[in-house]
Order: structure tokens, then C-alpha cells, then sequence
């Protein structure tokens, strides 16, 4: 007989805990294999696409195309095994083929071991047995006049239900409870909840952050009527019923949530909801979420700004010489050579030299760390927003080698695809300001490293060159540090052997 399994949102690896749906790759009633992707989330570090570890037929989808999702919360269940394919061996519930069973243990441990299934993996992560997990063995009971009379012939799986399922229903979501016989029980399909219309039944809430919300401010979900989709409860409906609450003097009856436009929330002026501290911020204006990408970026910029000492210093320099150096690289054939790429070997050669800027500071030993190698970050602006993907060894690499790696990155950073690993790790960041049009910065440390170095537009100015004034390509280079790895001597001394490579490319034979 076919067994239903639930398959979790895996954890993502580097910290993460939450993921936002961004596109579902199966229906309800598909049929999928094992390790096939089957939904495309997002997260703070990168859209990764979601290996399913179970092979059978689709039964239920958890949460619509931008929901967020914790992780560990379900995202689909499947059935597999025998019947899976729509048609239920007699005496399988709702097929009207005899009374319901529980299974036996060693039926159990048999399927158990016989199931497919991976593991919750991400693609390219390899794949696992997963592991067994014990179930408990429910005492025989008798089906009920709803359960025996709810599978008609034809019907397709039916997905994990507590309660009666309705008959000639096609799939079946889970239901969180049980219904009354006969009646159709709050279950998910399709990616969205149905409000239970049973008053103690289940509540139509799919996120757990609403729930909490709720819960902290002590409102009653089940006197909401929510906004989503098939009258799902988001989380504007709890503040809008928070909001109100509080305008009639606390009171925790909250009335219906009306319709609101999806997307940015526009703030009205109304009092603070009731057990909050109240907002320093004025009302109106449209609130937009500091979430995913900007989010994690708020986050590492602010972490940067409150517990690294950073100082800043730049100069301008002569990069004629070095635009004259590619342009003959290129003119010898082979693949062309990148900017960028000139600016990360010159980065690296400098950091071989003055390895204190290639470090980090471990806060509770109270020591500066300093790395063998060079893990070097780029900022990438993208239309999700700026990532900073990470060219791993940069140092063994040549300038042909940084050219190529800096394109791949690149192209999977603007598609979305960067794994977690290619956006960590990174000892050293280089960001190339100067492609949108302006001459310097003060650029931030990007956490937990100890510099970054800023490199502004290359533009014709008037310039004394061998003592007589000139047009030549001009360039603002800065320098921002942890002044806890050094002091202003090394932190001048890198910017300025920096400039000098700029300014006279063959400084570079030397450590070649």
C-alpha cells in the first residue's frame, strides 16, 4: 500500500533558518522521482533549487510562491510505494475495499527500508540513505461511514488525513485535525490553505511567524478572517487587527481582516499595537521589508559598522600604463583579460606582502588571525540586490585563471544560482565602485574581514607626467581597514604598492 511521506525544508547549510518560495516545479498528482528538484526557494545567501529525497506521487504542497518558510517546516508530501500511482490496493483507506488496518511493526521496518529516499540534500551536495525513523503502531479500528464511502473509483492518492476525506475528492492536502464526519477537513493542496469552517477546527495559517505573533499579543486566530488566498491569514491581517485592537482601547476582539493590495505596506498613522513599545518612526511612507539578500545585507553592514574600528585612506594614480598593459595582453590573442582581474593579482601580490589586511579578529580569544591564503570577495551588483561572491585560493591564480572564475561567478550571481559556499568564506574583499559611474567611496568592511580595497572610475584628467602636465587615465583607489590588525603605516604601505603597480605595471615582475 502507498505511504505518505512528508518532506521537510532541508536545512541550507551556513546559518540559514528561513527560505522564501520563489517558483513551485510540480503539481499536485505529479509524479516525481528521487533527488528531482521540485521548488525553487530563496534565501539570504542564494536561489537554490530543492532536491525532493522520496520517489511517488505529489499529494500536497505547503506554502504559495513567495511564502517564507522556517526551516524543518514541511514544503510537500509524497506517496510511494505500492499504489502510489492512484490506484489504492483493497483494503487501502478510502478505497471501500474492507476495514482499515494499522500496519504491523515488521510491515513498518519493511518499508522503511525499502522506501526511496535521500535525505534532505541540496543539489550537488551527494546524497544519503535517510535515515529511519520510528513510528508508532495505532491500535486496529473500524472505518468510519465517511472514510470507507470517501474513496471513489478513480480517485487519485490521497494525501496524510487525520480526519474523514470527502468523497470523490482527486488529492487530499494534510490536515492538521480531525473533521466531522462528512465533512471536509482544512488541509493544504495546491499550495494553499482552506479556512476551516469547523470554529474549533483548524486555523487557516500557514507561516509559524504569524502564529507567534499572535500568540505574543494573546489574538485569537480563529476571529480572523485572513486576506490570503482562500481566506489564508497573513501576517498584515494579525497587525491590522493589532493596529485596531489598540485604537478601541485594547480590546482583543478583532474585527475582519479587509482586503489589502499585495506588496509594499503603506503605513497610516494609527496607535502602537498593544504590548509593543511605540515606533520612533513617523507615519506614512511605504514600509518595504528588510528581507533575504537585503536583508543579510543590513544585517552584515550594521554587524560591520558597531564592532570594527575602521579607518579609511585613498589616493589618486596613473592607471594609463596599466589600461596600455591589458590592452597588449589582449592583442596577443588568447582570452581576454579582464580589468577586474588585473586589480585582483594586484591585490593578492600586495597581501603577500603586507598579510596583516588578509586577517580577522577573533573577539573572544582577543587575537588577529591571519590567513595562508587568499579567499578574495568581488561585489556583484545584482537585480536581487549586491552579493559578494568569492574567488577561492585568488592567490594561486593567474590573471587568465581570476578572468575566467570572476565571469563564472558573476553570470551565476546575476541568474540567482550561487551556492552558500561561493558567498562565504572570503578574507579580502575588492569592490569596483567605479562602474557606476563615480570616483571614491568609503567602503565598509565587509564582516568578519579586516579591509577592502575600492577602486573608483578611470577617467582622462590633467595629470604632471615626467614633469610636464598631460592627459592621462586617472583612477581613485581607497582603502578602508580594522585598525585593530594595524596601524596607518601598514595600511598606507599596502594602498601605496598598490598604486605603484597601478601606476607601473612591471612592479608586478617581481613576484612572478
Amino acid at each position: 500500500m502507498a505511504q505518505v511521506l512528508e518532506f521537510k525544508l532541508p536545512d541550507l547549510g551556513e546559518g540559514l533558518t528561513e527560505a522564501e518560495i520563489v517558483r513551485w516545479m510540480v503539481e499536485v498528482g505529479d509524479v516525481v522521482a528521487v533527488d528531482q528538484p521540485v521548488v525553487e526557494v530563496e534565501t539570504a545567501k542564494a536561489m537554490v533549487e530543492v532536491p525532493c529525497p522520496y520517489g511517488g506521487v505529489v499529494t500536497a504542497r505547503f506554502g504559495e510562491e513567495g511564502a517564507e518558510l522556517p526551516v524543518g517546516a514541511p514544503l510537500l508530501t509524497v506517496a510511494v510505494g505500492e499504489g502510489a500511482d492512484g490506484h489504492r490496493p483493497a483494503g487501502d483507506p478510502g478505497s471501500g475495499g474492507g476495514p482499515v488496518r494499522a500496519p504491523r511493526a515488521e510491515e513498518t521496518g519493511e518499508r522503511e527500508k525499502t522506501s526511496e529516499g535521500s535525505g534532505n540534500v541540496l543539489v550537488g551536495y551527494g546524497t544519503s540513505q535517510a535515515p529511519a525513523r520510528r513510528r508508532r503502531v495505532r491500535p486496529e479500528r473500524r472505518a468510519s461511514g465517511a472514510a470507507s464511502g470517501a474513496g471513489a473509483a478513480g480517485a487519485a492518492v490521497s494525501g496524510a488525513a487525520s480526519g474523514a476525506r470527502a468523497a470523490g475528492a482527486a488529492v487530499s492536502g494534510v490536515a492538521s485535525g480531525a473533521g466531522a464526519a462528512g465533512a471536509a477537513p482544512s488541509g493544504r493542496a495546491n499550495g494553499r490553505v482552506r479556512a476551516a469552517e469547523p470554529v474549533d477546527g483548524p486555523v487557516p495559517v500557514i507561516s509559524p511567524l504569524v502564529r507567534r505573533l499572535a500568540r505574543q499579543n494573546g489574538l485569537d486566530l480563529r476571529e480572523l478572517t485572513g486576506s490570503g488566498p482562500d481566506g489564508l491569514i497573513l501576517r498584515a491581517d494579525v497587525e491590522y487587527a493589532l493596529r485596531a485592537a489598540a485604537a478601541q482601547g485594547g480590546r482583543t476582539a478583532a474585527p475582519e481582516a479587509g482586503p489589502r493590495p499585495a506588496g509594499p505596506v503603506r503605513e497610516h498613522a494609527s496607535a502602537p499595537a498593544a504590548g509593543t513599545a511605540p515606533s520612533t518612526v513617523p507615519p506614512g511612507g511605504i514600509r518595504i521589508p528588510l528581507k533575504g539578500v537585503r536583508g543579510a545585507v543590513a544585517d552584515k553592514l550594521s554587524r560591520s559598522r558597531r564592532e570594527i574600528p575602521d579607518a579609511t585612506c585613498w589616493v589618486d594614480a596613473d592607471a594609463t600604463e596599466l589600461m596600455r598593459a591589458r590592452t597588449a595582453m589582449n592583442a596577443a590573442g588568447g582570452p581576454k583579460i579582464s580589468l577586474l582581474a588585473l586589480l585582483a593579482r594586484i591585490c593578492t601580490a600586495a597581501l603577500a606582502r603586507f598579510p596583516e589586511l588578509n586577517s580577522t579578529v577573533d573577539t573572544q580569544a582577543r587575537e588577529v588571525v591571519q590567513f595562508d591564503h587568499v579567499h578574495l570577495g568581488f561585489a556583484a551588483q545584482t537585480d536581487r540586490g549586491l552579493v559578494v561572491p568569492v574567488v577561492r585560493d585568488a592567490h594561486a591564480r593567474d590573471a587568465e585563471g581570476l578572468t575566467a572564475e570572476f565571469a563564472r561567478l558573476t553570470e551565476a550571481a546575476r541568474a540567482g544560482r550561487l551556492t552558500p559556499g561561493e558567498l562565504t568564506g572570503g578574507t579580502f574583499t575588492l569592490n569596483n565602485y567605479g562602474v557606476f559611474g563615480v570616483d571614491g567611496s568609503t567602503p565598509i568592511v565587509n564582516h568578519p574581514e579586516a579591509a577592502m580595497l575600492g577602486v573608483g572610475r578611470i577617467v582622462p584628467k590633467p595629470w604632471v607626467h615626467e614633469g610636464e602636465l598631460a592627459v592621462r587615465q586617472v583612477v581613485q583607489l581607497s582603502l578602508t581597514f580594522d585598525h585593530r590588525v594595524c596601524d596607518g603605516g601598514t595600511a598606507g604601505g599596502f594602498l601605496r604598492y598598490v598604486a605603484d603597480c597601478v601606476e607601473h605595471p612591471a612592479v608586478l615582475l617581481r613576484t612572478l
